[in-house]
């Protein structure tokens, strides 16, 4: 591990010298956007070779010390699967008119929201974790992020394993929509992302913040149309349809196997006020690093 770690130093220091001089100044930033923007987007370049091994290390770290290795890519949407399907056969659970076999449709979603869940809690749990190589080294702050984005995909990539398997299992042949999905699941994961990088300032000063999050996620599952069909009436009807990870989920979904699109216009909605935010969230978070690298050192 010590060796992992002097590699990423030393591969950090390489990727700051070579591709830039940083000149601290008591100017803010905000006074010359679009200086910032270019050197926002300059560092998400230059940090591309950093994720990369920070990926690698924590990659290797956190399944070279696991008994179980991959298996535990699978548990959580296999265990959600079984126990919703459980209430669902036992009677407890009314999930409404289905065009899918419910084990496929649980199982869909759940991949869905596993991926929205993994990318918000990526930012914060890494730059937490890199905590001591922020404050002794002077990087692009960028390669963080990338590298947490990196495990959540490959987490994702795993977890499609379970996904053939159930469309064999239940013979469901894939629309003509299927590839467009990809295009779904980029747009929960940039939801996801960019409510974890807004918050990554307060979770670095506070970590209730990600208890809080666990809390959070799993009653926001609840009014998700993840394992019941959408409602079209009532109180829950209504809280679904405000719910900006509906939309796409639902959208997803249909794409991937049933070769609908019940949700497009409001996905659409949604996923552009995203990539505004991400934007946003990311300025933010190159604002505020410097502050709370700071404070972390002090």
């Amino acid at each position: 591990m010590d060796l992992l770690f002097k590699k990423n130093t030393l591969a950090a220091e390489k990727v700051h010298s070579k591709d830039r001089v940083s000149v601290y100044t008591p100017e803010s930033a905000l006074r010359n956007p679009m200086k910032l923007i270019r050197e926002m987007f300059r560092d998400l370049y230059s940090s591309r070779e950093l994720a990369w091994r920070l990926f690698v290390r924590d990659v290797s770290a956190r399944y070279r010390q696991s008994l179980l290795g991959y298996v535990w890519a699978f548990l959580p949407p296999i265990v959600a699967t079984c126990t919703f399907v459980l209430l669902n056969r036992s009677g407890i659970l009314n999930v409404g008119n289905l065009p899918l076999p419910y084990p496929a449709y649980v199982m869909i979603g759940t991949l869905l929201w596993q991926v929205f869940a993994d990318a918000i809690n990526s930012p914060i749990k890494t730059v937490t974790a890199a905590k001591s190589m922020l404050v002794k080294i002077n990087f692009p702050r960028e390669a963080i992020l990338i590298s947490g984005m990196l495990d959540v995909f490959l987490n994702f990539a795993i977890r499609l394993i379970l996904l053939i398997a159930i469309f064999i299992y239940y013979g469901i042949v894939p629309p003509i929509t299927a590839p467009l999905a990809v295009t779904g699941v980029f747009a929960i994961f940039c939801l996801g992302i960019m409510i974890g990088i807004i918050l990554t300032p307060i979770g670095i000063l506070y970590t209730d913040i990600g208890q809080v999050l666990s809390m959070v996620l799993s009653f926001w599952m609840l009014f998700t149309p993840v394992v019941y069909a959408p409602p079209t009436t009532g109180i829950l009807a209504r809280l679904t349809s405000l719910n900006p990870v509906s939309p796409l989920i639902v959208t997803t979904r249909e794409w991937l196997a049933i070769g609908a699109a019940s949700n497009l216009f409001p996905a659409s909605v949604v996923f552009l006020i995203t990539m505004v935010l991400l934007f946003a969230g990311w300025l933010l978070y190159r604002l505020a690093m410097p502050i709370l690298i700071e404070r972390m050192g002090g």
